[in-house]
C-alpha cells in the first residue's frame, strides 16, 4: 500500500522568509532529493491566483484543455490518446461546478467520467497582452535574479487531471501550488530501468514511462516492483523542488487545482540537448519511414510536426557546436571527461551494464553535495524532504532509505545518501540482466520486434547518453 506524505508547514514569521535567495539557490543546486519549501511565497501576488481570479484576468481567452477519462486503466493516458477542447476558463468553471454537460464546448464530456486539464500553458503565450502579471511570480526569492512569470508555465485542472509518468530531460523543477492539492508520485533517476522508459509518444525533453504507476500491470512490467516510490501531497502555498531526472506522475486530488512552475537550467543541459537531437533524428527517421501519413499516432500534440532528416541533422550539429562554444567560453569542464568521470571513460568497449552508471545525472556532484549536507543538513520545518513510501519490505531492494517518513532532522538525510551510490551500482549491474530474464518467458507469438521496440532500445536515455559522449569525445575544442 502506498503511503502519501502530506506536509504541513509552520506559520511564517512576520515578513521573514526562512531562506535568503542565496541559500535557497545553494540548496536547489546541490540537493539530490525532492523537497518542499515552506513559507517562501506568502507575499507573492500570485498566491491569490485561483481559477476564479484567472478567469477574470483572461476573460474571453480561448485555452486548450486536454480531456481524459477518470478510469484507472493499466495503460497510461498519453496525450496522443486524449481529446481536446478549446474553451475559456469561465466555461471550464461552469462545467466543473455545475457538473453537467450543458451546451458549451464541454457538452460532449460527462463530468462524472472526464477530467479537464489546461497544462503546459506558457505565460508568454497566455498573458501576451498582460505582461505586467509576470511580476506576480517572484522566482528571484529562490536565488534566480530577474526570473518571474516570463519563464513560467500555468497548470489548471479538475479532479483526476494528471500527467503520465515521465522525466524531464532538461533542468530541475520548482512547482508552486496555488489552489487545491496535487499528489506527486516520484521515482529517483537510478530507477529508470524499472520504469520501462519509452520515447513514443515523442516529445522533445520528455521521456515517458510505459507504466500506469497508480495502477501498474505487474505481469507486463514486473521490474516495477523494485522502483522506490516517493509520494507527497503538495498543498497551496508550498513549493516543490524536483531534482534533475526524477520521474514524476502528478494528479489533481481536489475539484480545482492551479499550479505554476519554472524549469531551472543546469550545466548538464548542454549535453542533454545533444542527446535529444540524437533522439529526434532516430525517432523521426524510423517512425516516418514506418508510416509517413500517421504522425499523430507517435508525435505528441506538443510537437508541431515531424521534421526532415536534413533539418534534424542540422539540429544535431547545432547542439554539438553550442555545447563546444559553451565549454570553450566557460572552460569549466575537460571535454574528455564530459558527462562521465575518468573511470567510466576508461571502461573497455561499450558494456551497457557498466555504462548504466553514467545515467546518474549528478554522479560528479553527488559526493560533494552529500559531504556538505551531512555536515549541515538544510532540512527543518521550512524545508521538508520527500521520503520514500513504505510500500515494500526492505529486503526487496536490499538497501532503502531508513525513514518512517516523519523526521525532519539531518539524520535521515545522511542515511538516504550514505549508500545511494552503492545502490546505484548494484542496480545498474543487474537491472538489464533481470529485465531480460523476466521477459524471456514471453510466448513466441509475442516476440515480433516492432519499430517501437527497436526505438525503445536505440533512444533509451542511457544509450543516447553514451552516444552523445562518444560524439563529443571524438572532437576537440
Amino acid at each position: 500500500m502506498s503511503v502519501s506524505f502530506t506536509t504541513m508547514c509552520p506559520a511564517a514569521g512576520e515578513h521573514v522568509k526562512p531562506f535568503t535567495p542565496e541559500k535557497a539557490k545553494e540548496i536547489i543546486m546541490s540537493l539530490q532529493q525532492p523537497a518542499i519549501f515552506c513559507n517562501m511565497v506568502f507575499d507573492w501576488p500570485a498566491r491569490h491566483w485561483n481559477a476564479k481570479h484567472l478567469s477574470e484576468v483572461l476573460r474571453g481567452k480561448q485555452i486548450r484543455f486536454r480531456m481524459g477519462m477518470k478510469n484507472t486503466n493499466t495503460v497510461p493516458q498519453f496525450e496522443t490518446t486524449c481529446s481536446y477542447v478549446e474553451a475559456t476558463l469561465e466555461e471550464f468553471l461552469n462545467w466543473n461546478c455545475d457538473q453537467s454537460r450543458g451546451s458549451g464546448p464541454f457538452r460532449n464530456y460527462d463530468h462524472s467520467q472526464f477530467w479537464a486539464y489546461a497544462d503546459y500553458k506558457y505565460f508568454v503565450s497566455l498573458f501576451e497582452n498582460k505582461t505586467d502579471v509576470f511580476r506576480d511570480v517572484i522566482w528571484s526569492d529562490f536565488g534566480f535574479p530577474g526570473r518571474n512569470g516570463r519563464e513560467s508555465t500555468l497548470w489548471i485542472g479538475s479532479l483526476g487531471a494528471h500527467t503520465p509518468c515521465h522525466l524531464d530531460s532538461y533542468g530541475c523543477n520548482l512547482v508552486f501550488q496555488v489552489q487545491g492539492r496535487k499528489r506527486w508520485h516520484l521515482f529517483p533517476p537510478e530507477d529508470t530501468p524499472f520504469l520501462y522508459p519509452t520515447r513514443i509518444p515523442y516529445e522533445e525533453s520528455s521521456v515517458f514511462s510505459k507504466i500506469s504507476v497508480v495502477n501498474p500491470d505487474l505481469k507486463c512490467f514486473p521490474q516495477f516492483r523494485k522502483a522506490q516510490r516517493h509520494t507527497v501531497t503538495l498543498n497551496p502555498g508550498q513549493v516543490l523542488f524536483v531534482p534533475r531526472h526524477w520521474w514524476h506522475y502528478v494528479e489533481s486530488i481536489d475539484p480545482i487545482t492551479v499550479s505554476i512552475n519554472s524549469w531551472i537550467e543546469l550545466e548538464e543541459d548542454h549535453q542533454a540537448r545533444v542527446e535529444e537531437a540524437i533522439t529526434r533524428m532516430l525517432v523521426c527517421a524510423l517512425k516516418t519511414a514506418e508510416d509517413p501519413d500517421n504522425t499523430k499516432a507517435w508525435l505528441n500534440p506538443t510537437e508541431i510536426e515531424e521534421t526532415s532528416h536534413e533539418i534534424n541533422c542540422r539540429y544535431l550539429n547545432e547542439a554539438v557546436s553550442a555545447l563546444f562554444d559553451h565549454y570553450r567560453t566557460s572552460k569549466k569542464v575537460d571535454i574528455e571527461a564530459l558527462g562521465t568521470n575518468e573511470e567510466h571513460t576508461k571502461t573497455e568497449g561499450l558494456n551497457v551494464h557498466n555504462h548504466m552508471e553514467v545515467e546518474q545525472p549528478h554522479s560528479q556532484n553527488l559526493t560533494t553535495g552529500t559531504v556538505k549536507q551531512e555536515a549541515a543538513s538544510p532540512f527543518g520545518p521550512d524545508l521538508v524532504p520527500v521520503m520514500p513510501s513504505s510500500e515494500e519490505p526492505s529486503t526487496e531492494r536490499g538497501c532503502i532509505f531508513e525513514s518512517d517518513g516523519n523526521s525532519l532532522d539531518g539524520e535521515h538525510f545522511g542515511k538516504s545518501h550514505c549508500t545511494k551510490r552503492q545502490r546505484m551500482m548494484y542496480k545498474s549491474k543487474n537491472a538489464i540482466v533481470e529485465q531480460i530474464a523476466s521477459n524471456s518467458t514471453v510466448a513466441p507469438s509475442q516476440t515480433f520486434i516492432s519499430t517501437d521496440d527497436l526505438l525503445d532500445c536505440l533512444v533509451n536515455p542511457q544509450v543516447t547518453r553514451i552516444v552523445a559522449q562518444l560524439l563529443i569525445q571524438g572532437r576537440t575544442l
